[in-house]
């Protein structure tokens, strides 16, 4: 249990980079904005303060989940962590959604004043920044198996293309082009959309007790193998924060001892540590009619 609540401790550390990264880079493009008269830098920037906001949901999740079980939460509190991402997918949706309207009513308002050219190095400096951010959360929430971290990375990859769609229509501006601004909004803002409802989707499925069904099955292969199981009469799972949890009854010989079903019972929660990382089995034995 102490490994689970040390991978929620670094997992904080990857939303407070989220967070870090977010500050900095807003004021940079807020800044910049101004100074190049770049309208696209300065929604970018905006953008990024809305960012801060969904990385402090991920964060405030992953403290909660670290809280230890009480007479409330007797399997502890690591949904929060779900919770957490499902509400990033909400602000993201809506982060999209602005995108797009944004984008629209550019193109319909005609031509606006040429943005400097500065305006789009500074928009690709802050995606590479934001992208190697992403790299970071994502294989840290792999490493960790944190579905929480794993939305605040599919973020940080939204943020960073839409730094790339602003680029994109500051360069188009440079060349009499100032609907290609407006397209490039409305293709980023579909994509973080589509990020939104994949996380949201995900999350939903994990808060209804959702499981993968293949993985049920190598689950179920794993406990048959177990000496002395002769059948295998139910097997559920469920994923509890960024773990899981697995009953299971199964049936041996009538004529076992209540000792020799116990240790059954160990060998089964032992192996299903061991080869798949499930920390909790709930093994209930029954005699083979």
């Amino acid at each position: 249990m102490t490994d689970i609540y040390e991978d929620i401790r670094k997992g904080e550390k990857g939303a407070l980079v989220s967070i870090a990264a977010y500050v900095i880079l807003s004021a940079f493009k807020l800044v910049c904005g101004y100074l190049f008269a770049s309208s696209a830098l300065l929604a970018d920037g905006f953008n990024n303060l809305t960012d801060i906001v969904a990385s402090l949901a991920v964060l405030i999740g992953l403290r909660i989940s670290r809280k230890p079980p009480d007479s409330d939460h007797t399997y502890g509190h690591f949904r929060a962590e779900t919770i957490a991402a499902l509400m990033a997918s909400f602000i993201m949706a809506l982060v999209g959604i602005q995108v797009i309207v944004e984008a629209v009513r550019s193109l319909f308002e005609g031509a606006k004043a040429t943005p400097q050219l500065w305006s789009a190095g500074v928009a690709l400096v802050c995606a590479v920044a934001m992208m190697g951010v992403y790299i970071y959360n994502k294989r840290l929430a792999k490493r960790i198996n944190n579905h929480a971290l794993m939305a605040a990375a599919k973020d940080n990859f939204s943020d960073a293309i839409v730094s790339v769609g602003a680029a994109v229509g500051i360069v188009g501006a440079q060349f009499g082009l100032p609907w290609i601004d407006s397209a490039a909004a409305i293709g980023v803002g579909l994509l973080i959309i589509k990020t939104a409802w994949d996380i949201f989707r995900d999350s939903t499925y994990r808060l209804t007790d959702g499981f993968d069904e293949d993985k049920l099955l190598d689950l179920r292969s794993t406990i048959a193998r177990t000496p002395g199981v002769e059948g295998i009469k139910d097997l559920k799972a469920r994923v509890h924060g960024n773990h899981v949890l697995v009953d299971v009854v199964v049936e041996v010989n009538a004529r076992m001892t209540v000792m020799e079903g116990h240790e059954i019972s160990d060998s089964i929660e032992e192996r299903m540590t061991k080869l798949h990382n499930i920390m909790h089995v709930q093994v209930h034995v029954e005699p083979k009619e």
